[in-house]
């Protein structure tokens, strides 16, 4: 059995790159040159299943900063359209912007109430808030 924090081998690093890469299964393990059966073998093997997850998280990220880093050219293109002439597009804008600070409040809301919860279960558990 490997230690704590040891590397995946390669064919296994190979198979998390085929799974995210590949809508199925099946498919990632044809990929990658395995089995499906012993793909599905790693996806229950803990030491995979974070690799795998941190791989996943990583993508996510990088998508949510591309996402922040046009969301500026988003917020102009939609101000454009509030006065370009066009009643139903001026219309359909004016939603989508509402749309959007709604909820961006509900989840600033959310988080400020997540942040009270986790306050009062450290208080509860003694540990000084954070």
């Amino acid at each position: 059995m490997k230690g704590h924090g040891e590397k995946l081998s390669r064919k296994k690093e190979q198979a998390i790159l085929a799974l995210l890469a590949e809508p199925t299964v099946e498919r990632a393990a044809k990929a990658c040159g395995i089995g499906t059966a012993t793909l599905g073998r790693w996806l229950k093997d803990e030491e995979f299943k974070v690799s795998y997850h941190r791989a996943r998280q990583h993508i996510v990220k990088s998508a949510l900063a591309r996402l922040q880093q046009t969301s500026g050219e988003a917020v102009e293109t939609l101000r454009r359209n509030l006065d370009c002439g066009n009643a139903s597009v001026e219309v359909r804008t004016a939603l989508g912007v509402l749309d959007q600070t709604l909820k961006v409040k509900e989840f600033f809301e959310f988080e400020e109430r997540m942040q009270a919860l986790e306050q009062l279960e450290a208080t509860r558990e003694g540990k000084p808030p954070c």
